[in-house]
């Protein structure tokens, strides 16, 4: 390949807008940029950085904020489990390294379906809905709508009641709790730690998006312990410890560590539950069985938009 021609397709790839904007909403609204793709953004105070913009799905103007990725199952709370923690389980560290609640980025939004990625809208942008995409693992940044197992938005403006973003959020549902419950009635002191949860719209896709494709993905057993069409943010399970959401569910009962992502630091059943996809393996890695979800959910990244 030649030198311009190199140079044509990186111009391609990552867009660079004269008078850099804030938010996708904001290269929608104001510079009409139509095509989603890469694109180039800046903080409050002047920090550019490169994120991936939607816009297409509901209008438009959705700026991806995080991934959360899974790259090894059996590394709990190891290097690489970015949203729990990669210190180990411990009691000395319950909020693990508090990446919910900080102002730490990582990872590039080319790469955010092959490792976690966090950028610098996460905190600094504020917004009014959330979007979730379920993209297959190393799918490339093109292909991620067309290629998304699931994908669905909030339509209720929830975030202008949490600061408007997820860092806000999580500062007040704090994700450190990690003691055992002590009170007889275990589920119900659970289900009333869960947090706040809102229902979502399915979009379109290359294959059916409903509730029932949302219980195809999550191992049978967990089918009474949640209600499909919703998402909620730090849902507690029995031994007391929080996840930070679940993903196209909300928890009626407790056992949140097989379909919930994300959480503190510390699992009292540190081997079974700790991780950035918890015990989503529980009995078996991706087999779809008892408590474990299919490896096709497994194996794909969960992308989190905002607008």
């Amino acid at each position: 390949m030649s030198f311009w021609s190199f140079l044509f397709l990186t111009c391609m790839v990552v867009r660079h807008v004269s008078g850099v904007a804030r938010s996708c909403k904001q290269l929608k609204d104001e510079m009409q940029m139509e095509s989603s793709g890469i694109y180039m953004l800046s903080t409050e105070h002047g920090m550019e950085y490169q994120t991936y913009c939607d816009m297409v799905t509901d209008g438009g103007g959705w700026t991806l904020v995080a991934s959360v990725h899974e790259n090894f199952m059996l590394g709990r709370c190891t290097v690489g489990d970015r949203w729990t923690t990669q210190q180990g389980n411990s009691r000395n560290t319950k909020g693990g390294d508090l990446n919910w609640i900080n102002y730490r980025s990582f990872g590039t939004a080319q790469g955010a379906t092959s490792d976690d990625f966090k950028s610098p809208a996460y905190y600094d942008i504020i917004a009014e809905n959330m979007q979730v995409w379920h993209v297959p693992n190393l799918a490339e940044s093109p292909t991620w709508s067309e290629t998304a197992i699931l994908k669905y938005h909030t339509a209720n403006n929830f975030l202008t009641n949490h600061g408007g973003n997820l860092f806000n959020l999580f500062t007040t549902h704090t994700l450190t709790q990690g003691e055992t419950l002590s009170q007889t009635d275990t589920a119900q002191t659970c289900t009333v730690a869960h947090g706040p949860s809102y229902q979502i719209v399915y979009q379109e896709g290359s294959r059916e998006m409903n509730n029932a494709s949302v219980r195809a993905f999550y191992g049978p057993w967990a089918d009474e312990e949640y209600h499909p069409g919703w998402i909620q943010f730090r849902p507690v399970n029995n031994e007391g410890a929080a996840m930070a959401m679940c993903s196209g569910v909300r928890a009626c009962g407790c056992n949140v560590e097989h379909f919930c992502i994300g959480g503190g630091g510390y699992f009292p059943e540190a081997t079974k539950q700790c991780g950035d996809f918890s015990s989503m393996d529980n009995d078996g890695y991706g087999v779809g069985k008892k408590w474990s979800a299919t490896r096709e959910f497994i194996e794909a990244a969960v992308i989190l938009f905002v607008r």
